[in-house]
């Protein structure tokens, strides 16, 4: 059950109905408002599953044909429900990685990839700019295969552990994951570029998606003009679907343009999956190639319906707004300069086709820019005019809720951190000043900050 405001639900009632762009005007604690109108109040397990309020019966339709994509398992086909699925993949649903809409975990050592997919690719750019895909191997490892065929290698994830300590004594082990391919089914490339990723959270994506390329352009400082160590850029990346080139918002950097974009790379590369996006299988070119030309394997409405499904999930509300120690540690996150780049709030475009998401003032935490996060972050891959050192900023809402949703507190882009002190101390790069202020925190201060990230 969806836990509202009953004034909260009455605007969000006269803004549909009237079918109008309103602005939200601002108060005081509209920071609790995370998602503008598309906040919902749920601190349960549950809190990233809820639709936008207010939706006319036909969007909720398309909204709820997504959701059962979105959990639904593929088949191998031909089959009537559900078809497509291989010959190589790396999970079976979108919800096997996303689970609850949530943030995927890290595997521990040894143990199999579930949440966590690697990307792969070798030095150099391909047509567009992107990645160059690994010879025999693509641009995403699949280690999983349907019955006849094999997949392209086995995935181990060990861990090397290193010590930090405070000034005042406290002592945090950090760990960082080595990925190590075995029994590849054939020679991996000499110069194979690896890079493990967890899955993020699916939550208020339409949010960021309708944020106007002006307001993250504006924000951007490439080469730090004000001098203040932060050079954020935005990444610039080929959209299949325009053919042509658009600010990059999706994936942890920010490599895909759009929320269509993504859903149909994520069908292609981790389902094997075809779209009208992409309609080549993931396997086109080896041997393991079925060639059944049956592509298109998932229709246009229903790839529609999923990234639907995703633009239209609210945002959880932060917690306990007036508790004293989340009010100093929000005041932490700023006066230590974590808000330089996980920009507090931003607001959303002019959008008279659809209003759920027009002129919303929103509080995500990211400015979704690429900032350069050190050489211990670093993959050293590139991904268009990412670096290898270079990640989007993650947006911050409702991340204090993943050990509820997900049982897990996981986070970076590989899931190293496994609480918010350890994800705060492997960020470097631009980030290093706000560390070295985090780091001189006394451990009453760090707690506070700590407190207020997990009421986000």
């Amino acid at each position: 059950m969806k836990i509202r405001l009953t004034v909260f639900f009455c605007i969000v009632l006269s803004i549909v109905a009237c079918r109008k762009v309103q602005d939200w005007v601002p108060g005081e604690n509209d920071d609790v408002f995370a998602g503008g109108v598309n906040t919902v109040f749920d601190e349960g397990g549950g809190a990233f599953t809820h639709e936008f309020d207010g939706m006319s019966s036909t969007d909720l339709l398309v909204h709820e044909t997504g959701d059962a994509l979105f959990e639904g398992t593929f088949v191998v086909g031909p089959a009537p429900i559900r078809p497509g699925l291989g010959p190589l993949y790396n999970n079976v649903s979108c919800s096997s990685c996303h689970v609850a809409d949530g943030r995927g975990k890290a595997p521990m050592a040894g143990e199999s990839l579930i949440g966590m997919l690697i990307r792969v690719s070798i030095p150099g750019e391909n047509p567009h700019g992107g990645p160059l895909p690994a010879p025999g191997f693509g641009g995403q490892l699949q280690q999983r295969s349907i019955f006849g065929t094999v997949a392209e290698a086995n995935v181990v994830v060990h861990y090397s552990d290193s010590v930090f300590t405070f000034p005042d004594g406290e002592n945090v082990t950090l760990r960082k994951p080595i990925v190590q391919l075995n029994n590849s089914y054939t020679t991996l490339p000499s110069n194979i570029l690896l890079s493990a990723r967890v899955a993020p959270a699916v939550f208020g994506l339409g949010l960021l998606e309708a944020i106007p390329d002006h307001e993250i352009i504006t924000y951007a400082d490439e080469f730090d003009v004000n001098g203040d160590g932060i050079s954020g850029r935005p990444n610039r990346v080929w959209d299949a679907i325009a053919q042509e080139t658009r600010i990059g918002r999706f994936g942890w950097k920010a490599g895909n343009p759009s929320l269509l974009q993504q859903t149909a790379g994520a069908f292609n590369e981790d389902m094997g999956i075809t779209s009208f996006v992409f309609p080549q299988e993931n396997s086109l070119g080896q041997s393991q190639h079925d060639g059944n030309g049956d592509e298109p394997e998932v229709t246009d409405s229903l790839l529609h319906a999923v990234a639907f499904y995703m633009k239209t999930l609210s945002v959880p509300a932060p917690r306990n707004r007036d508790n004293a120690q989340v009010q100093e540690g929000k005041a932490i996150f700023t006066q230590i300069g974590c808000n330089s780049c996980h920009r507090v709030s931003m607001r959303t475009k002019t959008d008279v086709s659809f209003t759920y998401l027009s002129n919303q003032l929103i509080f995500p935490y990211t400015d979704l820019l690429l900032h350069d996060m050190g050489p211990s972050l670093a993959d050293q891959r590139p991904d268009f005019i990412a670096d290898g050192q270079e990640w989007r900023t993650a947006p911050l809402w409702g991340i204090g809720l993943t050990q509820i949703v997900n049982g897990h507190t996981n986070f970076l882009h590989d899931g190293r951190a496994r609480n918010f002190q350890e994800a705060i101390l492997w960020h470097g790069g631009e980030a290093s000043q706000a560390v070295s202020r985090y780091i001189s925190l006394s451990s009453t201060e760090r707690n506070a900050l700590l407190l207020f990230l997990k009421n986000l």
